[in-house]
């Protein structure tokens, strides 16, 4: 391969290496990006539904403990089980996801004294009511249970709503380090890309100016030469730096001159 061609050839080969090397790192880190948030917003929207569900159990347990412990209505009280059970569930599942889980301790706390306080009353307060024969006695007992309804229970059940949400909203304090670490990603998906573009420009500008120097500016010298000569019939004298295959060209221009010289005189 002569020379002229085979810079053109190792030119243009390193702009293609070049393109392939930054799309594949790009590609790469872009499928790291994509992937990590994919992997937030999925566990983003894990946690809420964990905090949802918690939220209707521990809704539907005051329901029916409200039917129980104000009104009365023993028919609540496998719904108030079962509704305290769905909410430990949708805790352990919670505490078994969860990359933080200080975020959970408050709520496991106030779940477990809110369980505490309804098996206390589904196996004491409900037995101590239906023994009294006497309305009046009742009314007052009912009465005790309405104000530790207002004083106790509702204090903690109040105490546990406001736990979930803020176990909701938890996700969002670690949002920051992992948006943080995929603003890092973004970065790395792109430096290669303007790393490889400014090498190229580079390369491009040395070609364009290689090819300049050593390709198009002789040609158009050896065309203006050539023009002269065989108009005005002035020596072809081409000036400057020569090589590869101009520098064959232009010799053979001058073979051919030659020889044209030698077949005219004779």
């Amino acid at each position: 391969m002569t020379g002229l061609r085979k810079r053109v050839n190792i030119g243009f080969l390193s702009i293609v290496c070049l393109l392939f090397f930054s799309g594949m790192v790009s590609y790469v880190e872009l499928n790291r990006l994509s992937r990590d948030t994919g992997d937030i917003l999925k566990a983003n929207t894990h946690n809420i539904e964990l905090a949802k569900e918690m939220l209707d159990a521990a809704h539907e347990q005051n329901i029916a403990l409200i039917h129980l412990a104000v009104f009365g209505d023993r028919s609540y009280d496998s719904l108030c089980r079962k509704s305290m059970n769905r909410l430990q569930n949708t805790l352990s599942q919670a505490r078994k996801d969860a990359l933080d889980k200080s975020f959970l301790d408050s709520l496991a706390f106030v779940t477990t004294e809110l369980q505490i306080l309804t098996d206390n009353y589904l196996s004491n307060g409900i037995a101590r009511r239906d023994s009294l024969s006497n309305n009046a006695d009742k009314i007052r007992q009912d009465s005790i249970i309405s104000q530790w309804y207002d004083k106790d229970y509702l204090h903690l059940y109040t105490h546990l709503t406001s736990a979930i949400k803020n176990y909701m909203t938890s996700t969002q304090s670690s949002l920051a380090p992992r948006a943080e670490q995929m603003k890092k990603n973004a970065y790395r998906a792109v430096t290669p890309v303007l790393i490889s573009l400014m090498v190229m420009i580079a390369i491009v500008l040395m070609l364009y100016y290689f090819m300049s120097l050593y390709c198009v500016n002789p040609i158009i010298r050896m065309n203006r030469e050539l023009g002269n000569h065989l108009t005005f019939h002035l020596p072809f004298n081409v000036k400057g730096d020569l090589k590869d295959e101009v520098l064959e060209l232009k010799e053979k221009i001058d073979m051919l001159i030659v020889m044209a010289k030698k077949n005219g005189s004779k």
